[in-house]
C-alpha cells in the first residue's frame, strides 16, 4: 500500500510539474488582503516558510498596509475592512505496522491501516493591523466547545522603531505552540508550525525533544536586520492559570547573510520552576532545555535551496523533592538519561514556485526512560511539495525510522503522510 501511494503520489507531480508552467498566482490570506501583496513576497518556496521580508512583516508586528483603505483619526488606524482567512489541512497518514500485534492499540490499528484526517487542522485566523503601532493575530478554532477552547492562539503585539530595531512587546497565549510562539522568526522547527515539512519531530530537534505545548505569557523582543532577541516570560497552559513564578524563554540569534544567501544561527534556551496552584493542588513544573540551529535560504543552479540545521537537548528531570513534589523536566520526563537530537534537512526548488523536493536526516536519543540502553531513535525523510497555488499546497512526506529505539511491530518503522493545505 505503501509504495502504490508513494507511486501514484509521484506521477501526479510529475504530470502536474509537465501541464503547468510556473506563474504568478495571487493567495488571498488576511495579510495578502491587507498589504495587497502575494503570498510569495513574504514565503520563502512555499507556506509557511518565511523570507527576509516575511520576517520583517512579523516583526513590524503585522501592522503593514499597502492593498486597503484605512480608518484613520486621532489615535486610530486601523483597516477599513476585518481580514480574515480559513486555513486548512486535510492529510492520508499509513504506517507499516502490525496490527496482529498484541500490543497495537485502537489508534495504531486505525493508522496502520490507513487514515484519513478530514480535516486535522481547520481554523479561522483573523489579524493584521490594530492601530499605528498595535497588530493582533487570532487562530479561533472551528469546533465547538468553551471560549478558551476555540480561542486556540492569541498574539497582540505592540511594537516601536528604536535605533534601527523593531521592539515588540507581545502578550500572547496558545495551545500547543509552546513558548517561542511569542516571536519566532527561523523556519528551523524552533516553533512549532513554522517548518517547511509536515513531519515535524522527524525533521526538526527542537521538535523531537518536545519544546511545542501550551503556554501563556509575555515576550519583549528586539528584532533588527542582523540579529533578533527574545525574552519571554510564560507558564504552560492557557486560559487561567494560578501559576508563579514564570517559566523563562531566552531566544538569540544573528541574521547577517552570507554571500548573497540568507542566512542566520542562534539558540534557545528553556529554564526555571514554577509553582501550579490550580484547584489548590500544589504541583511544580521544571524547565530545562536548549537548542541551536541554522539556516541558509538562497539559490543553487538558478533554483531556490534551503538548508536547515538543528540541535536540541533537554536535560533529564531530577528526583529531588520540592515540598513532597518531585521536579520533573516538563521537556523531558526521563530520569536516566537527557533527550537529544541533531537535524538536517535542504528543500530544492526543482520547478521554482512549484515544486520543490526535500530531504532530511533526524538523530535521537529519546532519553532511555525504560533503562534498557535502547535510546538511538533516529529517522529519514524524502518529501515533495507542489503547489497548486500560492495558498494551495499537497505534499507528501516518507519517512524511515532506525535505530535500537524502536516502538515494535505494532507501530512499524516508517510513517507516510499526503498533506493538502490551503489558506483562503
Amino acid at each position: 500500500m505503501i509504495k502504490k501511494l508513494t507511486t501514484a503520489a509521484a506521477m501526479f507531480f510529475l504530470a502536474a510539474a509537465a501541464l503547468y508552467a510556473p506563474d504568478t498566482a495571487s493567495a488571498v490570506p488576511a495579510f495578502a488582503r491587507q498589504t495587497g501583496l502575494s503570498c510569495s513576497t513574504c514565503h520563502f518556496q512555499h507556506i509557511p516558510s518565511l523570507n527576509a521580508f516575511g520576517r520583517s512583516f512579523k516583526a513590524g508586528g503585522y501592522t503593514q498596509v499597502g492593498g486597503q483603505s484605512l480608518i484613520e483619526g486621532e489615535h486610530l488606524s486601523i483597516p477599513a475592512t476585518l481580514n480574515a482567512s480559513l486555513v486548512t489541512k486535510t492529510r492520508f497518514q499509513k504506517r507499516n505496522g502490525d496490527n496482529q500485534d498484541p500490543n497495537a492499540t485502537s489508534a495504531d490499528t486505525s493508522l496502520n491501516k490507513g487514515e484519513w484526517q478530514f480535516p486535522d487542522e481547520a481554523a479561522l485566523l483573523i489579524g493584521g493591523r490594530g492601530g499605528e503601532h498595535v497588530g493582533f493575530l487570532l487562530e479561533h478554532s472551528m469546533g465547538v466547545g468553551a471560549v478558551s477552547d476555540s480561542f486556540t492562539s492569541f498574539k497582540m503585539p505592540f511594537v516601536l522603531d528604536a535605533a534601527g530595531a523593531k521592539v515588540n512587546i507581545i502578550p500572547f497565549t496558545t495551545d500547543s505552540l509552546g513558548a517561542a510562539y511569542g516571536m519566532e522568526l527561523f523556519n528551523t522547527g524552533a516553533v512549532r508550525h513554522q517548518r517547511p515539512l509536515e513531519h515535524r519531530t522527524q525533521t526538526s530537534a527542537q521538535q523531537y525533544i518536545g519544546t511545542s505545548g501550551s503556554a501563556t505569557g509575555i515576550a519583549f523582543a528586539a528584532v533588527h536586520n542582523y540579529f533578533f532577541v527574545n525574552l519571554t516570560e510564560y507558564t504552560r497552559g492557557r486560559g487561567s492559570e494560578a501559576t508563579g513564578p514564570f517559566l523563562n524563554y531566552i531566544r538569540l540569534a544573528a541574521t547577517p547573510g552570507l554571500g548573497g544567501w540568507d542566512a542566520g544561527a542562534g539558540a534557545q534556551i528553556w529554564r526555571g520552576t514554577s509553582k501550579s496552584n490550580d484547584a489548590g493542588n500544589a504541583a511544580y513544573e521544571h524547565a530545562e532545555a536548549f537548542a541551536v540551529d541554522a539556516q541558509a535560504q538562497g539559490t543553487a543552479a538558478n533554483m531556490p535551496l534551503g538548508v536547515y540545521f538543528t540541535y536540541a537537548s533537554a536535560a533529564k528531570s531530577k528526583d529531588s523533592t520540592n515540598n513532597g513534589a518531585k521536579k520533573t523536566n516538563i521537556y523531558n520526563t526521563s530520569l536516566i538519561r537527557a533527550k537529544k537530537a541533531w537535524s538536517i534537512m535542504a528543500e530544492l526548488g526543482v520547478i521554482p514556485g512549484r515544486l520543490a523536493l526535500a530531504a532530511a536526516y533526524r538523530a535521537g536519543k529519546d532519553g532511555d526512560s525504560n533503562n534498557d540502553g535502547k535510546d538511538r531513535d533516529n529517522a529519514t525523510t524524502l518529501a515533495a511539495t507542489y503547489e497548486i497555488a500560492q495558498n494551495v499546497e499537497l505534499q507528501l512526506d516518507n519517512s524511515w525510522h532506525t535505530g535500537n529505539a524502536k516502538p515494535g511491530p505494532h507501530q512499524g518503522n516508517m510513517l507516510t503522510t499526503l498533506l493538502l493545505e490551503a489558506a483562503f
